[in-house]
């Protein structure tokens, strides 16, 4: 410390005691004026604190990471065209390597599953199902083919060489429509809202989710496919691909494909609905059939340059619940 410092310290010091002068007591009105001074403070301080948040709230909503994402709508784009038998009534289609297709058809008495060339339509090998089994669903993990049955908690394994049978099972759905894996586990659909998430050892349901859109519920959920990390599920009865977060149910996107079943109509085609999707996986490439259709699309998914609000998707893809 420089001595001017200390010097300057040591003079503010004084050996002798100040006189203290005591303050005199303030009246009531004073005193009554100072609280309220002070309350409208502390109130102005309560409202400034609150303004300051509710800013920093709204922007941090309409900021990027805090946006709520309204699904996004997409169209399609058909980027080749394949054959396929009109008398294939499609419940479940999954795609393999060397541009070739394993296929579940429905029907009592006309059941099968099938493999199938990409390129020409042509079943290659088929596997008859007993005429007590309508088939559904199919899914391919591993080496194994996994099929489900409607009106039944009844589903089959098949080697994907011969197609031979190796072992039947009891799931625990309420019925069995549609089935997809991403590898290692199964997912699940019985015709209702709900996404099962099951075990491909035990059959147990380890998770399931209702799954929703905009509040709604999203019934009648049919074939399915894993792609990306999401189940894509055909909604019966409609020509709407729902994209569903395997996080919580919620539906992530829309796929509109109206104008492939209207083109068939048109050229006087006896179709049924769409329903089959199949992912390669290897040339993310996208296929999509219906029930009877004679044609398999290769497409590709874009988002629409059309405008729909809410109420026009709920009324192009959501059903009221059917029981059989």
């Amino acid at each position: 410390m420089a001595a001017g410092s200390l010097k300057r310290r040591q003079s503010k010091r004084s050996n002798s005691k100040p006189s203290i002068v005591m303050p005199s007591r303030p009246s009531h009105q004073s005193f009554l004026a100072h609280r309220t001074t002070a309350l409208l403070l502390f109130i102005s301080l309560i409202f400034f604190a609150v303004l300051v948040s509710g800013i920093s709230l709204n922007v941090l909503r309409r900021s990027p990471k805090y946006e709520v994402q309204s699904p996004m709508i997409y169209s399609i784009e058909v980027v080749n065209e394949f054959p396929h038998d009109p008398r294939a009534f499609t419940q479940g289609l999954v795609y393999v390597e060397n541009d070739t297709l394993f296929e579940s058809t429905g029907l009592y008495g006309q059941s099968s599953v099938r493999k199938v060339a990409l390129s020409t339509g042509k079943t290659e090998v088929l596997h008859k199902m007993d005429d007590s089994y309508f088939g559904e669903g199919l899914t391919l993990l591993g080496e194994r083919l996994f099929q489900v049955t409607w009106l039944k908690k009844t589903g089959f394994i098949y080697d994907q060489d011969n197609l031979n049978e190796v072992k039947e099972f009891t799931h625990q759905m309420n019925d069995g429509w549609g089935l997809a894996t991403d590898g290692k586990i199964l997912y699940g659909s019985d015709g209702t809202s709900t996404l099962y998430q099951i075990d491909p050892e035990t059959f147990i349901v380890t998770n399931k989710w209702v799954v929703s859109y905009q509040g709604d519920e999203v019934h009648n959920l049919n074939e399915l496919e894993f792609i990306n990390g999401e189940v894509w599920a055909n909604v019966w009865m409609t020509d709407c691909i729902a994209r569903i977060s395997v996080r919580d149910g919620g539906v992530l996107g829309w796929v509109l494909l109206p104008t492939l079943r209207r083109k068939l109509l048109q050229e006087g085609k006896r179709i049924d609905v769409l329903n089959g999707i199949a992912w390669d996986s290897g040339k993310n490439r996208l296929f999509v059939t219906g029930k009877l259709w004679p044609k398999l699309y290769e497409i590709k998914v874009q988002p629409s340059n059309e405008h729909y609000g809410d109420e026009k998707i709920k009324q192009l893809c959501l059903r009221e619940p059917i029981t059989f």
